[in-house]
């Protein structure tokens, strides 16, 4: 790049002391050609901590049909099993109390367990937004740096062909008189 701070005040419209960390991050990179990009499931893998991916791995199956299938069939066969099998020595006679305990309890406890990982969720999607505008900014001042580099050969051509030119128009001049 020619003029760092003529560069930036051109293509940003501020100068170098009003960019954002981002934007200087992103100039500090274009100009070392340097990569931006990252994996953004490796990054955030790699920070996250073993509760914060039990809430991501409860999330996961708790939001399956699987899941749903599975705990509906558990329902069944406990009322089943509370209601005709155990008819005379049910451990949970209808209205099902201990029943309805427990599903309150999973309740209590699944809940903030599934917010936790929407708020995680929520996370990523920040850190990937913010990823994609460093590689989309790094990706426009390459293309401007690529036109900026295309305008100065054409214009060095440009130079030339017309010198060329004028350099023909007077031999040719010159040899008519």
């Amino acid at each position: 790049m020619y003029n760092l701070p003529n560069f930036i005040h051109t293509h940003f419209g501020k100068s170098a002391d009003e960019l954002g960390d981002i934007e200087k991050r992103v100039l500090a990179k274009a100009h070392e050609r340097r990569i931006i990009s990252t994996d953004v499931n490796a990054a955030l893998s790699a920070e996250s901590s073993f509760g914060q991916r039990v809430a991501d791995g409860i999330a996961r199956v708790g939001g399956t049909w699987s899941f749903i299938i599975a705990f509906l069939a558990f329902l069944a066969i406990w009322t089943v099993v509370n209601t005709i099998i155990l008819a005379t020595g049910a451990f949970d006679p209808y209205p099902f109390v201990f029943l309805n305990l427990i599903l309150s309890m999973l309740a209590a406890i699944q809940a903030p367990i599934i917010m936790m990982s929407q708020n995680r969720q929520a996370e990523r999607d920040r850190f990937e937004a913010a990823k994609d505008y460093e590689v989309n900014l790094k990706s426009e001042l390459e293309v401007l740096s690529l036109h900026q580099k295309i305008d100065m050969r054409v214009l060095t051509e440009l130079t030339a062909l017309r010198e060329d030119v004028a350099r023909l128009s007077a031999a040719l001049e010159a040899k008519k008189i």
